[in-house]
């Protein structure tokens, strides 16, 4: 791997990393984001649609059938970008969680409890009672402000009746004491195909914008992550003409955003499959600042999609793709329809 065209850097110790040729040191922090395809714990909510995941509902979702979903994203979790950073992601955001409490069981399972890990969430009026989250280890990032901003969309037949979904989550804080800002998104499905649906996605891409807009005119020079399954590609319009991302990192100018999963997409590579087709909806892009090659702060370094063997589908029609937990009206003991996908920060380090 490398840090710039022909800085190779290797493995030295937790949390380092070395450049052969003057010791430099380097902290890594892995950022993720996993759409745990509809995470909802076993009781009625009576103001939202969730009745099939009850154990009398259509889905028998039993307590036994919700533990194992919990232990199973735990276990994924916790191995997000440890090959890299011998830890954990310090942020992960979540889309598809149906609660606080269900991502209080996913931060209290053993596999993650030793990383300590706080959470932001809010309940957004989506009407299938599906929210988004981000859980951050305590150690590692201190959130000094966290905030729901609302999505506001109309149906495409009826433009006086509104189509409740998920609130965009905004969460800045301290990491290592830099200051991060992460945005959090699941914006609206394809339902209804994908050319009906863009103008949703678009409204979701302008609010996300504006969230950025308003953080740049604060500071300049923020660093902002933002993420989420944005049930649209990276060449999608939403992206492209709304979001103004680049692809190309040597484009990237003051204030503008970079896409480090458009080249990706462009090789083919996705997140989540659907008829013999690959799309990349779970995207993470960062601002200018997070590209420079001053190290002294946290510095984008790498992207990658955690895709191995065993959360694809080992046989039958949908091998290889994304092995989800519940098809085919029952529960398959897989993981979820989207693999979940992160960036690696990192930051000079004074060593003695």
């Amino acid at each position: 791997m490398y840090l710039k065209k022909y800085l190779s850097i290797v493995f030295i110790a937790s949390f380092a990393f070395a450049k052969a040729q003057d010791q430099k040191t380097y902290k890594p922090h892995t950022i993720a984001f996993y759409n745990v395809e509809n995470l909802f714990d076993t009781e009625n909510d009576p103001i939202t649609f969730d009745d099939d995941r009850t154990p009398d509902g259509k889905d028998h979702w039993t307590e036994a059938i919700y533990a194992d979903k919990v232990q199973k994203m735990a276990k994924v979790i916790s191995e997000i970008g440890l090959d890299v950073t011998k830890n954990a992601p310090a942020l992960i955001g979540l889309a598809e969680v149906e609660n606080r409490k269900t991502v209080e069981d996913l931060a209290n399972d053993p596999q993650l409890l030793d990383k300590d890990y706080g959470i932001a969430h809010f309940d957004s009026p989506d009407r299938r009672g599906i929210d988004v989250a981000l859980m951050y280890q305590k150690a590692l990032f201190t959130p000094t402000d966290i905030s729901k901003h609302e999505l506001i969309i109309y149906d495409n037949e009826d433009p006086t009746k509104r189509r409740f979904t998920r609130d965009q989550l905004l969460v800045s804080g301290l990491l290592d004491g830099d200051m991060i800002h992460i945005i959090v998104n699941h914006w609206p499905s394809r339902s209804g195909g994908e050319a009906r649906s863009r103008k949703k996605r678009m409204a979701a891409a302008a609010l996300n914008k504006k969230l950025i807009d308003s953080l740049q005119s604060n500071d300049p020079y923020a660093k902002i992550i933002t993420m989420g399954d944005l049930n649209d590609d990276p060449t999608s319009p939403s992206v492209k003409k709304v979001l103004k991302a680049q692809g190309n990192k040597d484009k990237v100018k003051d204030k503008m955003i970079y896409n480090p999963m458009e080249p990706m997409f462009k090789k083919g590579i996705g997140t989540l499959a659907y008829r013999d087709g690959w799309n990349l909806f779970d995207q993470i892009l960062v601002t200018e600042p997070l590209l420079r090659k001053d190290y002294s702060s946290y510095r984008y370094f790498k992207v990658g999609i955690y895709n191995k063997n065993y959360l694809s589908n080992p046989k039958g029609r949908y091998k290889g793709y994304p092995y989800r937990s519940f098809a085919n009206g029952g529960y398959t003991g897989g993981y979820s329809d989207h693999f979940p996908v992160y960036i690696i920060l990192i930051k000079e380090v004074t060593t003695k």
